[in-house]
């Protein structure tokens, strides 16, 4: 089955309308994925690296045009709406006879409170528009041995990946997004997200109690970890892969695990995020001084997913997480678990080698991966229209 028949057809496809508020205005001539670049990308080295929002929102959405003509007309229409979002502004009045230019959820003036938002590609979209710019390395989301996907919470042709410091201006930025294109895009799937204050420092805890993100590429490292350097694809230089998954914490088990137990599992002291053989969340693991696994056990969550040797170190990726709390199953179990997204430059080298060493840990009887997907974010200056946030991170 091709990636492009996993989609759920669920509307049927349509011509774009495109609102009359919204339009391209301010984008030039180059606004889609493909379109003739106005300057090469910049330099990778110079991208900012974003503090996290406390509330986030990832929308998958499947696109509903017919050609690629009207695929670029919507993505001239969503990224002026995204612009607009992102400056504070009082919305159009449009008069009283005709509904309203905003929903009016954030008050008369629409104020960013340090709005975000990046859009991402799946392997779908260049499968239905602009293929020949199809990035290498992308492709749909693999399925892991200890996965258990719900194919309704899989992959997507685009991401919205839209983060603030308030979750109404999160909502509010949806709903705006989604109404500019309502008829080209329909959304697949959506998860909340939201990232707890430090407590009582350092990186933010999950729904497990342990710190979260401690560890991550930073500085020169984004430039070989992160960003893309492809030589025969110069129009993707500075963009990345986006990984997103959504991953069910089964929190009513592992509250019946000793401490003892759990910290061994991550390889960190619950209470301050040091590896077991340090006093810090700071301080670097010494696997080299404990090849036998005796403090920091051989199976812990930290060792597999970073063992710290030149042979692992191009795999490292760079990680946010967002913790999310849902209803209950059927079961009666409290829906709880961590929206976990990382970016990298190559993801079969990075994120999945990543997996692959983690397959089989003890954690994962406490954890269900249940969706997510793969996603391309281009270089924030391609004058694609696709990056408009001022820095994609």
């Amino acid at each position: 089955m091709s990636a492009r028949s996993e989609r759920t057809e669920h509307t049927p496809r349509r011509t774009f309308l495109k609102g009359a508020a919204f339009g391209a205005a301010g984008l030039g001539a180059a606004a889609a994925a493909g379109c003739e670049r106005s300057g090469a990308a910049p330099s990778p080295a110079v991208r900012p690296v974003e503090r996290t929002q406390a509330f986030a929102s990832y929308v998958a959405l499947d696109l509903q045009t017919d050609t690629t003509a009207q695929t670029d007309d919507l993505l001239r229409t969503l990224a002026a709406r995204v612009r607009q979002l992102q400056t504070e502004h009082v919305p159009a009045s449009v008069g009283i006879s005709a509904p309203p230019s905003d929903s009016g959820t954030l008050g008369p003036v629409v104020a960013p409170d340090g709005l975000v938002i990046n859009m991402g590609y799946g392997a779908t979209f260049f499968d239905h528009a602009h293929g020949d710019r199809k990035p290498k390395g992308i492709k749909a989301m693999r399925e892991f041995e200890d996965d258990a996907l719900d194919r309704s919470k899989c992959h997507g042709d685009m991401l919205l990946e839209i983060r603030a410091d308030q979750q109404d201006v999160v909502v509010h930025a949806l709903r705006e997004l989604t109404r500019a294109t309502r008829g080209g895009l329909t959304v697949r799937w959506r998860q909340e997200g939201s990232s707890p204050p430090p407590r009582p420092d350092g990186a933010p805890r999950n729904h497990f109690g342990f710190k979260d993100g401690t560890s991550n590429p930073t500085g020169a490292d984004f430039d070989s970890l992160v960003w893309i350097d492809e030589p025969t694809q110069p129009w993707t230089r500075g963009g990345t892969f986006l990984v997103v998954r959504l991953i069910r914490m089964l929190t009513e088990f592992w509250d019946r695990v000793s401490i003892s137990e759990q910290e061994n599992m991550f390889g960190r002291v619950r209470t301050t995020g040091a590896p077991l053989d340090g006093d810090h969340e700071s301080d670097a693991p010494r696997f080299e001084d404990d090849p036998s696994g005796d403090i920091i056990p051989l199976t812990a969550h930290m060792r597999l997913a970073n063992p710290r040797t030149s042979d692992t170190d191009r795999s490292r990726i760079f990680r946010r997480a967002y913790n999310y709390t849902g209803g209950a199953d059927a079961n009666g179990n409290l829906d709880l678990g961590l929206v976990f997204t990382c970016l990298q430059r190559d993801i079969e080298a990075q994120f999945e080698a990543t997996q692959e060493r983690l397959e089989g840990e003890p954690l994962t009887d406490y954890i269900s991966p249940i969706g997510g997907g793969y996603f391309y974010l281009p270089p924030r200056d391609a004058g694609s229209g696709i990056s408009t946030t001022g820095g994609i991170l």
